[in-house]
């Protein structure tokens, strides 16, 4: 296994550009980058910048990942850089960029379903809950286009990983895959986004592990507040997830696993006001929303709540508001992913999971 770090959300991503994210982020000793999207390698394809980036990542001896965009065919128009990539037809953007990626080896591409809206709180800010399309049309139009693409897929040798997004459930997602094949697509599991369903991560790590191609390795706190439940980014190993339990199950399925942390992108790169997103967790329309959730697994996940209240209230983790007021810049953002990549690699040599050379080379100095 091999511990990383995202592309986009690595300070100062924007002012170094992909080959200084990638040398950054060997020098604060990742062992990869995902690039959320091949554009924001190359907004137009360029073969030689894309061989560069390949090339550097190789010369350092990380990985490399990126991905395509939405395949939702009623959020696409949010991403038109999708379409104007194949001159308006974006099937063929879709294919260009495939061909593009598979030409520099990258051939496991993140996609998701749908974009969340920040300027919204609670199930508005979730394109789940449109009301001029309901979410079971724009998934059967996912796999639609998922299966539009599939033999392109195949052709290239390339899995389409749909990400555990916000909006979408682990039960949807293998509902997909398994629709679609899993000859050519897959799961990128973000360890944190499940919570915004109320999944509860170890459950969901369970479903999800035969499927599980790319991550996106993240932990947030989950806090009482009023209208439901609160969910606030917070470096792994201090909100509630459990690596310690969540890495040998993905480890047992796909032991060549990377591990890619996203982190809470710095104030000084995208300032903001660091507001905690609201989880509708007692509203009636909401539940509805998820009828796969057990009673069970429900429970589980309110004393996963519970427990991390009872941490709060004795001291040893930040309220949200206590959190979201500390300082969050350059150091502090650096702090986030290290700390985190440390977190993992411990997890890792408890239970002797591999881990790469310079993964072990970073975790010993």
């Amino acid at each position: 296994m091999r511990i990383g770090v995202d592309g986009r959300k690595i300070p100062e991503s924007r002012t170094r550009g992909p080959v200084g994210s990638v040398e950054h982020a060997h020098q604060l000793g990742m062992s990869g980058v995902f690039f959320r999207t091949v554009l924001d390698m190359s907004p137009t394809l360029d073969a030689a910048v894309l061989q560069d980036i390949r090339s550097r990542a190789d010369d350092l001896g990380m990985y490399l990942q990126t991905g395509l965009g939405k395949v939702n065919p009623y959020a696409n128009p949010e991403a038109p850089e999708l379409r104007a990539i194949g001159n308006g037809d974006i099937v063929l953007g879709f294919r260009r960029m495939m061909e593009a990626c598979a030409a520099i080896g990258c051939v496991e591409l993140w996609v998701a379903t749908a974009n969340y809206k920040p300027a919204f709180t609670g199930r508005w800010a979730y394109d789940r809950f449109r009301t001029d399309v309901t979410w079971p049309e724009q998934l059967a139009a996912t796999s639609r286009l998922l299966t539009i693409l599939a033999p392109i897929a195949r052709d290239l040798g390339i899995h389409l990983n749909l990400e555990t997004h916000e909006e979408i459930t682990s039960f949807e997602l293998v509902r997909i895959v398994e629709t679609v094949g899993a000859d050519t697509t897959g799961i990128v599991f973000d360890t944190a986004n499940v919570l915004q369903r109320l999944e509860h991560p170890v459950w969901s790590a369970k479903r999800l592990a035969p499927y599980v191609r790319q991550t996106h390795i993240k932990d947030a706190a989950i806090t009482y507040t009023s209208g439901g439940l609160g969910y606030q980014m917070r470096p792994c190993g201090t909100g509630v997830v459990d690596f310690e339990s969540i890495l040998p199950i993905l480890a047992a399925a796909n032991p060549d696993l990377t591990l890619t942390i996203e982190n809470d992108e710095s104030l000084a790169d995208v300032p903001r006001e660091r507001r905690t997103m609201l989880i509708e967790a007692y509203d009636p329309e909401f539940l509805r929303a998820h009828p796969d959730l057990t009673v069970e697994e429900l429970a589980a996940y309110l004393e996963m709540v519970k427990t991390y209240d009872d941490a709060i209230r004795s001291g040893d983790r930040p309220n949200a508001t206590e959190y979201a007021s500390r300082p969050y810049g350059y150091a502090e953002t650096v702090a986030y992913i290290q700390d985190s990549a440390q977190h993992l690699r411990e997890i890792c040599h408890r239970h002797n999971l591999p881990l790469d050379s310079a993964t072990v080379l970073a975790s010993t100095s």
